[in-house]
């Protein structure tokens, strides 16, 4: 039976076969095929029984010219590919048709693959199989006499000559689009081998630059690690070229300044090296650093010297000059003193000559201006026990002139030389051009306030300039030097102001003036003026006391001029009780001296002195009772209550300690002589 089924033993090929019919038996138009190709032929040519050959050859050619169309556009593609490396399968081992089968069919139904039925040997089971022909024999069902149930298909009929020329064309079509297809396979298994070879190239070369990237962090940190050590040493043992090109040419300003500053740290710096280390690079970058320094030095040295020559020059201001020339590069004398310390002392020795010059040729020229301003004098004539009080002016250089009248015992406006807001000194043109007269305090004012202005920003510039290169015991005595001209120069024209006069009021005026100006002082904490300031002091309470003096003196003689004889009593009778004009005067000196001494204590010179003129007066007046109405004491006791009531009125509104002191003993006095009254 299964030998009737062979491709030989078909109806018509036996034996007794033409030949001719023979040859015409369907042969596979495919070509002779590898393993792998030989195992799948069958599959690829198999006709079912029944079945068209046209039909079939129909639908084979549409499929595989879709097929070969998409692959052959999918072979170009992958042609173009810029993998490196290709290769191909022509070695490897074709697989076993069967595998290929099941991996395609799947596993059989009862789970046995189909190796192990093949080996398996047949038994009567396999044998005891019921087959359904239709009723027809093996050799009828082999011819192709059956017919299908229900009568509608064709009768099977061995394929002719005719038909087998008739299908030719499309099992040839069918060939090549076969073998299309295997071509672009081929090329699609050499790209995926060529893909393969070039990403395992790939991740070869990745694997290559993890490692390099790992050795390069590795040096890069260990170079971190030996720059960080060895950075510092280097950098101290170096001189970049912008820095020498710079000390050497560049212009002395802000920048300049940071490139010295950097110099003179890398020469600290070499200095700490050599004490510690003896090394090559030490000693070579030992002379450059000298000869920077030198040429810093020589630099710097023209520099200052030009400043200082600017001062020099008139009609400058030098303030201006300190503040935009000199504090601004303040370094540059800490680097010459450091590095130069004997030059250091040349320059500031120059500077101090000129600065000498400078202040006491400007105050020369102030002095002179207020020298200008006309004065009121008061002198002998304008005490208390003096009868006729003469109103003069003066002026300083001398010569006498006409002036108004003024009033040597009234405060009146005077005061506000003292409570005055405004600190700014009278310009020498204005000194100049000034007409009024004036008292004694306002050129003592307006001088020793631009000499404390003056003092302030020289003693300021000098301990900002000049330290920490000085102490500041050198620059207060280099800032005495300096002054030295100018003090003589100030007390010298307080002593000419209160030499001659008898203004007690002005004197009083200008101690007051001092003792704001030393408060000033100690507010700016400049110290190194506390000398002129006490000096001053020293010219201005003896002569205070010594007016005091004057007065008292006065009022003695007026008490020395009294009668000793007994008044007659028509002269009692036409004397008045009127308060007398040295009690007046007194009361207006009285209250001046208080007002400006509401903040005074108790050990001023000028207590001490107003006590006993106090007490002098008491004397003249009690005897000046006497002497005028002799023994009639209620005309005494009214004489003496007037006076004192009307010293206690002109000095009852004065405020302080002292003022309160006075104001109760005057009221003593007058209560005692009330009943009189």
């Amino acid at each position: 039976m299964w030998l009737d089924r062979r491709p030989g033993s078909l109806p018509g090929s036996g034996a007794g076969t033409p030949p001719s019919q023979a040859s015409s038996r369907p042969i596979s138009p495919l070509p002779r095929r590898t393993s792998g190709s030989r195992g799948l032929g069958p599959y690829l040519t198999s006709q079912r029984p029944g079945a068209s050959g046209g039909a079939r050859g129909s639908t084979l050619s549409l499929v595989s010219n879709d097929s070969s169309s998409s692959l052959l556009a999918a072979s170009k593609r992958a042609n173009g590919s810029t993998l490196k490396h290709s290769t191909t399968f022509e070695d490897a081992p074709a697989p076993d048709p069967e595998t290929v089968l099941a991996g395609i069919l799947g596993p059989s139904p009862s789970g046995t693959a189909s190796g192990d039925l093949r080996d398996r040997p047949i038994t009567a089971e396999d044998l005891d199989l019921d087959f359904d022909f239709g009723g027809l024999g093996l050799r009828e069902l082999a011819n192709g006499d059956a017919q299908p149930e229900g009568g509608g298909g064709a009768p099977y009929r061995p394929q002719s000559t005719d038909d087998y020329e008739r299908d030719k064309a499309k099992f040839e079509e069918l060939h090549r689009s076969i073998r299309a297809c295997d071509d672009i396979l081929s090329s699609v298994e050499t790209n995926l081998t060529s893909f393969r070879n070039d990403l395992a190239a790939v991740s070869a070369d990745i694997e290559s630059l993890q490692a390099r990237s790992s050795a390069l962090n590795t040096r890069l940190e260990n170079r971190k690690a030996v720059e960080k050590g060895l950075g510092p040493i280097v950098e101290e043992l170096s001189v970049s070229p912008m820095v020498v090109s710079r000390i050497a040419d560049g212009h002395i300003d802000e920048a300049w300044i940071k490139v010295l500053a950097d110099l003179d740290k890398r020469a600290t710096a070499h200095k700490s090296s050599q004490q510690h280390t003896q090394s090559k690079a030490v000693e070579d970058i030992g002379p450059l650093l000298d000869k920077l320094i030198l040429k810093a030095v020589e630099r710097i040295r023209d520099f200052l010297v030009a400043q200082i020559k600017a001062l020099r020059s008139p009609h400058i201001n030098a303030q201006i000059i300190q503040q935009q020339n000199f504090l601004k590069f303040k370094d540059l004398y800490l680097f010459l003193h450091r590095h130069q310390p004997v030059l250091a002392g040349e320059i500031c020795l120059a500077y101090m000559n000129t600065m000498r010059w400078y202040y006491l040729n400007q105050f020369t020229r102030y002095e002179k201006s207020l020298a200008k301003i006309k004065l009121h004098t008061i002198d002998k004539s304008d005490v208390l026990g003096h009868e006729d009080v003469s109103r003069r002016t003066t002026v300083l250089s001398g010569s006498k002139l006409a002036g108004p009248p003024h009033d040597a015992f009234n405060l009146g406006r005077r005061i506000d030389i003292v409570r005055t807001s405004n600190h700014a000194a009278m310009s020498s043109y204005l000194a100049e051009e000034d007409q009024s007269t004036h008292y004694l305090e306002v050129p003592f004012r307006n001088f020793n306030l631009a000499l404390v202005d003056n003092a302030t920003a020289e003693y300021t510039f000098l301990a900002t300039f000049f330290s920490p290169a000085l102490s500041f015991s050198v620059i207060s005595r280099h800032f005495n030097y300096i002054f030295e001209p100018t003090f003589a120069l100030g007390q010298t024209l307080t002593k000419q102001l209160v030499t001659d006069t008898l203004d007690g009021l002005g004197v009083l005026l200008c101690v007051r003036l001092n003792q704001h100006l030393a408060f000033e002082l100690q507010r700016r904490r400049i110290p190194a003026v506390d000398g002129y300031i006490n000096g001053t002091a020293m010219v201005l309470w003896p002569r205070l006391q010594s007016v005091m003096d004057a007065h008292r003196e006065s009022i003695r003689s007026l008490v020395a001029a009294l009668p000793t004889r007994a008044p007659s009593a028509s002269s009692i009778k036409t004397a008045s009780a009127a308060p007398h004009v040295v009690t007046q005067r007194f009361g207006q000196l009285l209250y001046g001296i208080l007002v400006l001494s509401t903040e005074a204590g108790d050990d001023e010179p000028v207590v001490t002195s107003l006590r006993r003129l106090g007490t002098e007066l008491e004397v003249f007046l009690t005897k000046f009772s006497s002497a005028t109405f002799g023994t009639d004491k209620r005309k005494r006791e009214r004489f003496l209550y007037n006076n004192y009531s009307l010293i206690l009125t002109i000095i009852g509104d004065v405020a302080g300690k002292l003022a309160s002191e006075f104001q109760r003993h005057f009221e003593g006095l007058k209560t005692s002589f009330q009943e009189g009254a």
